[in-house]
């Protein structure tokens, strides 16, 4: 437990900034999505939303503070509905408005049954960069048994097309822990995927999450003994073709990580635009830490006469701890020590106790420079954020 009494503040220093870009419609409503997306009844609003999301930059210049972005996520939903044209206006705005490091990764999620050869070359030309194909299985029965639109061999397609298009990054989201799965299931996954030769996997476990049609109707999922079994003969499988695990889902080539997803993780700076958009934002001015979030709706956030209006939320000094750890321990190699006082604001003492504790138990790495856990920590993480609530 943290001890709040006598806190020793320092300065919080501007960590990197990013900005997600949130696309809420899709063809369908996957069963498992908690997501804030919104299956598509009729034409989408796409030059109304493009609009707005130009305005949300707009209205949060004031928050970037003299930094450029480091990368950029159009999410969703599912943007790759939208068309290249689009996607390039609001990264020419961005850039306009912000500007980019000169290597700013940009990412955009695409179903492979939303995307074509030539919709795959306009995304490349507006200037994706990297793409994040929304494959979560290749077995064809369980892609219909979690609500997917896409066959297998349509989800290998879009990897080879993206290919053509010029892409050299190249994610696959996929998930294992599904209905029926067994150890073979889950592997014959990752074998596909390995086989298309994309430099970055990512491969999570379906969770049955509240307002879902899972939630309402839920699936019988595998037993956490084989859940267990699937992540520890997967994880073999995807070291053994030169894949490094460096975060709790995340699998790539070296030197292949996802920049966007590492600025989360290492507690950095986020602009969110768009419908039901979170942000996380360091003032300096101010020497505080604000969560911000824009309205679900679609409908309610392109009516709003304001445009770029948004709930902003501080995080209080007894929060950062907590929420400092969350993200940077998905990290297998975890963060520089001195993050910790640059990105919370508080003193490394703060937490000292419960470090020195943990490293007794064999949970953190007895580092001075590095907050990262042991392999057995990594396992139980959920043990370790206990201790900073």
């Amino acid at each position: 437990m943290l001890n709040i009494v006598n806190l020793q503040t320092m300065k919080l220093r501007l960590p990197p900034m990013a900005m997600y870009i949130h696309i809420p419609w899709c063809s369908r409503k996957c069963p498992y999505c908690d997501f804030n997306s919104h299956e598509r009844v009729k034409k989408i609003p796409e030059k109304k939303y493009v609009e707005a999301l130009i305005a949300d930059i707009k209205n949060d210049l004031h928050l970037v503070q003299g930094r450029k972005l480091s990368s950029l996520f159009f999410g969703g939903g599912t943007p790759s509905l939208f068309t290249g044209s689009s996607i390039s206006e609001v990264i020419q705005s961005a850039e306009k408005m912000i500007g980019f490091n000169d290597d700013v990764e940009i990412t955009l999620e695409a179903n492979p049954e939303s995307v074509n050869p030539q919709k795959l070359k306009d995304f490349y030309q507006a200037g994706i960069n990297r793409i994040s194909i929304g494959v979560q299985t290749f077995s064809d029965e369980q892609l219909s048994l979690i609500g997917r639109t896409h066959s297998s061999y349509s989800a290998i397609k879009a990897v080879e097309m993206a290919k053509i298009a010029g892409f050299k990054k190249i994610n696959i989201d996929l998930m294992h822990g599904l209905k029926g799965q067994n150890v073979s299931g889950a592997l014959n996954d990752l074998q596909c995927a390995i086989s298309t030769g994309v430099e970055h996997i990512s491969w999570y476990q379906l969770t049955i999450e509240k307002n879902t049609m899972f939630f309402s109707n839920p699936p019988k999922l595998p037993d956490s003994q084989l859940i267990s079994e699937i992540q520890e003969h997967g994880a073999q499988l995807l070291q053994s073709h030169g894949y490094e695990q460096y975060e709790i889902s995340a699998f790539a080539r070296p030197r292949k990580h996802c920049t966007h997803n590492q600025n989360y993780w290492q507690f950095g700076d986020y602009i969110g635009i768009g419908a039901g958009a979170h942000g996380k934002i360091t003032l300096n001015n101010e020497q505080t830490i604000v969560r911000t979030l824009r309205t679900r709706q679609p409908n309610n956030y392109l009516e709003t006469k304001n445009k770029g209006e948004k709930k902003c939320i501080s995080v209080e000094i007894s929060q950062r701890p907590l929420e400092f750890m969350m993200n940077v321990l998905r990290l297998k190699d975890g963060v520089p020590m001195k993050y910790f006082s640059e990105r919370t604001g508080l003193h490394q003492s703060y937490i000292s106790k419960i470090i020195i504790n943990l490293k007794e138990q064999g949970l953190m790495v007895d580092s001075e420079k590095r907050l990262l856990t042991t392999p057995l920590g990594f396992r139980f993480l959920d043990t370790i954020l206990d201790r900073f609530v």
